[in-house]
């Protein structure tokens, strides 16, 4: 269907690498046609409205200000337990505080009177009001499949796919772990259902599933997972447009140089992540490659330091600069990952928490990159990445993954189906 002139409510949050792709949902929406109001922290209000967006920002919900890394809501960089770091995203953003996004979100679809939500994956009280107020709810899903599932290694550590009983036998026992930890949260998200007239769940991630569609803004071909996903779920392809605040950028160097071009990329949230920036100019320097190092919005420039060969600045656009890279050193968050592979670009592998271990696993399952620790030495990152650009396998399996996100993207329209969500238009209207 073609149709126009529907009304979609977006519920995200201050996610970093989440917004470029969410934010483009509804900038190819309001192409199309349609209105899109969002519903976030006050700091995406200038994004949301370049995007084309009305706005409203959370009230009682967590929320930020500011991008100062002391308003951050989970300041992961200071717990290195993972269970921790679960609990922590469990009890102050996902469960316990989902009455307060339910609040918002309801006051919010009284407004706009939307006739589908769009949620990310992480506020599960916004889909709490979408139930209650009787609006179709499409989650969306940024990043690879999250949720604890047979068959796949639980989200976390990192693994790779089991290949023996041993292995299979690890990951049901992690994925018992991640449930048992998830379900600590049921008690705050069935009093939030409960302020609504709806029913008490059985268990956490049920009020993820229970949704009309949940769309995962990833390839099937890369994530392990896309096979044994419940069949409300659809994997729609990356959308990998660069965030709003990225800057032009003029290389440095004469375009007819034969020195191979290297991206450095981490992420756009606050990570800690300075000395491991500076490690990777460090082994980059001594080598003979050109490279341009992007800091994001989060870390100062006095934090790193170019050199001769390493060109350091605030922002640049990827997707302009991976058509001639040769490698990407990363921490492998989703949205960066998913840009380099569909451009055929091999990867460095760098992850610091998050789902970030998970993607990278899957990097070097398919044979597409190396990965090392956050801590590496310095001669350890400079023996990496001349391992990469020095063996042409990384290159033609990224190549390959390239292809087939293109493959995927040719047979998928997202719109479409969102416009399906919301039904026909009214009588005398489009």
């Amino acid at each position: 269907m073609s149709g126009h002139g529907r009304r979609f409510l977006l519920a995200m949050w201050e996610g970093g690498g989440t917004i470029p792709p969410e934010l483009g949902i509804a900038r190819r929406l309001i192409e199309r046609g349609h209105q899109v109001h969002v519903l976030a922290d006050p700091t995406l209000a200038e994004p949301a409205q370049a995007a084309g967006c009305s706005f409203s920002p959370w009230r009682r919900a967590p929320h930020r200000t500011s991008l100062d890394p002391a308003e951050d809501l989970f300041k992961d960089w200071e717990l290195s337990n993972p269970l921790a770091m679960l609990r922590n995203a469990r009890d102050g953003f996902m469960a316990g505080p989902a009455a307060d996004f339910a609040d918002d979100t309801r006051q919010v679809i009284a407004d706009v009177r939307p006739d589908v939500l769009l949620v990310d994956a992480m506020v599960l009280g916004a889909i709490v009001a979408g139930q209650a107020s009787a609006v179709p709810v499409a989650v969306l899903m940024p990043n690879i499949w999250m949720v604890p599932t047979p068959g796949v290694p639980a989200v976390g550590p990192g693994f790779a796919p089991a290949k023996t009983a041993l292995g299979r036998t690890r990951d049901a026992a992690m994925r018992a772990v991640a449930n048992r930890l998830f379900d600590g949260g049921l008690p705050a998200l069935n009093a939030a259902r409960a302020g609504y007239g709806l029913a008490p769940l059985t268990s956490f991630w049920q009020q993820l599933l229970d949704v009309e569609r949940i769309l995962v803004l990833s390839s099937a071909a890369f994530d392990i997972a896309s096979s044994a996903v419940p069949p409300n779920v659809s994997y729609v392809g990356p959308i990998i447009d660069d965030p709003s605040w990225v800057e032009p950028w003029t290389a440095p160097w004469p375009d007819d140089s034969d020195q191979p071009l290297v991206l450095v990329g981490f992420t756009s949230n606050f990570q800690d992540h300075g000395l491991q920036l500076r490690r990777v100019v460090e082994a980059l320097s001594t080598l003979p490659v050109r490279a341009v190092v992007t800091l994001g919005q989060m870390l100062g420039d006095h934090e790193v330091t170019g050199t001769d060969n390493v060109a350091v600045v605030r922002s640049a656009p990827h997707r302009q600069i991976l058509g001639r890279a040769s490698l990407v050193v990363t921490h492998c968050g989703h949205g960066t990952t998913l840009k380099t592979l569909a451009a055929g670009v091999p990867m460095l592998c760098m992850p610091m928490g998050r789902d970030q271990n998970d993607t990278a696993a899957r990097v070097v399952h398919h044979g597409a990159g190396i990965r090392l620790r956050p801590t590496a030495s310095v001669p350890r990152i400079r023996a990496a990445i001349t391992a990469v650009l020095a063996d042409d396998c990384f290159a033609a399996n990224a190549t390959r993954l390239a292809a087939a996100i293109a493959d995927e993207h040719q047979s998928i329209d997202l719109v479409s189906d969102l416009e399906a969500m919301a039904g026909p238009l009214p009588a005398g209207t489009g």
